[in-house]
């Protein structure tokens, strides 16, 4: 078994290449050629967590995995991660566990590339302006993808604390030095919503983030935070503005994030509004963007086999260039 580290991930994997990664998931999940069971929750009330297993199997993939993820968003007050993670790589022939996997990096990388397919199959080809809500341990990757989808000129970066937020600039300016792209910290939602091409919330609240009336015709919405049928950061006006609503799994999504369960119960929102999965998109099944007029939402809880595939990936290039630390038992 090898140890995987992030810094080993960073030197052999690009989220180009997760992005990459999230399509061949996403494009198994919806010809179902993979194995992958609602993930299993544990409610921590006393600590405000929940302790998260995800299994997926895939014999075409020719792989099969558990992550484990743990997410306190508490953590952050004491210099933790608020997504504690590991990804246990599994022989499919023999049950052989043959990696470790920085599970944190692994969740940031594919969560953040499930958004930048989302931007790149169906937002406009010319955006300028990108906006995200939330700076917690999700936000770099989350803007990096949007990076790769769409040449910005600007991002506007949003959070609770004003001041925790121009520090996240600050970080994100750094791992983004080479790029022209100008990141701006802002106070408000409202300025960072003005004239965006493109969206992301990323945050665990249980109120919307966002007025939607606010939003331009055209732009392209991936929401991310809302991972429990209580937590609701999308605004449900959108629905009366939006043509399209996309998901990673809707299945999953009806399981369990409040974003679409809330304004499904209470008729905001029907069947027949949903567009479809991503993968039934990427398999010609279902129509994407059909003028720049369009208002798109994507929502995204994350599916086991985003995992398995980039963890696999990340696997195959570690072993071909003999990155990682061997570990015996």
């Amino acid at each position: 078994m090898i140890l995987i580290s992030k810094d080993d991930i960073k030197k052999i994997f690009t989220m180009s290449d997760a992005i990459e990664a999230d399509k061949k998931a996403f494009m198994l999940l919806a010809e179902k050629k993979c194995e992958v069971p609602l993930r299993t929750k544990i409610l921590n009330k006393k600590d405000n967590g929940c302790f998260i297993f995800m299994p997926a199997y895939s014999e075409q993939a020719e792989c099969a995995a558990l992550k484990i993820v743990n997410v306190f968003p508490d953590n952050v007050k004491i210099g933790l991660s608020a997504h504690p993670s590991q990804v246990f790589l599994i022989n499919p022939h023999t049950g052989v566990i043959e990696a470790l996997i920085d599970g944190t990096y692994v969740t940031a990388l594919r969560t953040g590339a499930a958004s930048g397919l989302a931007f790149k199959l169906f937002a406009k080809k010319e955006c300028s302006i990108g906006a995200i809500i939330g700076t917690g341990g999700q936000a770099l990757c989350q803007i990096q993808a949007m990076l790769a989808a769409r040449q910005l000129k600007e991002v506007r970066v949003c959070g609770r604390d004003f001041k925790h937020t121009e520090a996240f600039v600050k970080t994100v300016r750094h791992e983004l030095k080479d790029s022209s792209v100008s990141i701006k910290a802002v106070r408000t939602a409202d300025e960072a919503v003005e004239d965006a091409d493109l969206l992301i919330s990323v945050t665990p609240s249980n109120l919307p983030v966002f007025d939607a009336g606010r939003l331009k015709d055209g732009i392209t919405v991936s929401c991310i935070g809302s991972y429990r049928p209580d937590m609701q950061e999308l605004d449900p006006k959108i629905f009366k503005r939006c043509k399209k609503i996309y998901f990673d799994s809707k299945s999953a999504v009806l399981e369990e994030s409040g974003d679409i369960i809330i304004p499904f119960r209470n008729g905001t929102i029907k069947e027949k509004d949903f567009t479809g999965d991503i993968g039934e998109y990427l398999l010609g099944r279902i129509p994407g963007r059909e003028n720049d007029d369009e208002i798109i939402v994507f929502k995204s809880v994350g599916v086991a086999v985003q995992d398995l595939v980039t963890a696999g990936e990340i696997y195959r290039r570690a072993v071909e260039k003999g990155i990682g630390t061997e570990c015996i038992f």
